[in-house]
């Protein structure tokens, strides 16, 4: 097989292509965030990075806090417009028409469309580079009932989340497997 040798990059594939609120519920801010991810289970923690230019970075500096909110393939363009667009000067969540609904624990609000909202309490912040890393602290997570089943188990497949990579918006598709099913035993059949 014939590979290619590129200088480092971002090209870390896919990613999601999450909504990020900040504010407060009367004066609401989104922008779209693709470099997220979980950094550890015990405190659940989380990050974001948020180039310092943007009119985001300086509501979360200042607050400590935001919410990384799922987004739907049914959602793309407006979650592509969130990205592109600027909260100084245009009201994002009227543009797109988003309900701004309280979060439990942090005063960003949720987006009420977005199956799944991961309420945030920044621990620190860390200048690297062109943008600025918020570690936060996953602190609540507000799940649309419709999502989870009679066990009480959420059904993220069911979403229809979308995903960002190298400039393209992806819809997730179908489930591959559980965690750890490459190892697990088969059940046996009781025969008589």
């Amino acid at each position: 097989m014939s590979k290619q040798y590129w200088k480092g990059s971002a090209l870390l594939a896919p990613v999601p292509a999450a909504l990020v609120t900040c504010g407060t519920i009367e004066k609401p801010n989104v922008l779209t965030i693709g470099w997220t991810g979980i950094v550890c289970t015990r405190p659940p923690m989380t990050y974001i990075s948020v180039r310092p230019e943007r009119f985001s970075h300086d509501i979360i500096k200042e607050s400590g806090e935001f919410v990384i909110n799922l987004t739907t393939s049914a959602m793309v363009k407006e979650t592509d417009f969130c990205g592109v667009k600027s909260g100084r000067d245009t009201n994002k969540f009227a543009s797109c028409g988003f309900t701004p609904a309280p979060a439990k624990n942090v005063s960003a609000p949720i987006i009420e469309e977005c199956p799944v909202s991961l309420e945030c309490r920044v621990t620190e912040s860390k200048l690297l580079g062109s943008h600025t890393m918020f570690l936060a602290e996953i602190v609540g997570v507000i799940a649309d009932e419709k999502y989870i089943d009679s066990k009480g188990k959420l059904n993220l497949q069911q979403c229809g989340l979308a995903a960002y990579a190298h400039g393209e918006y992806f819809a997730l598709g179908r489930k591959l497997g559980d965690f750890g099913f490459s190892v697990r035993k088969k059940k046996k059949r009781n025969r008589k």
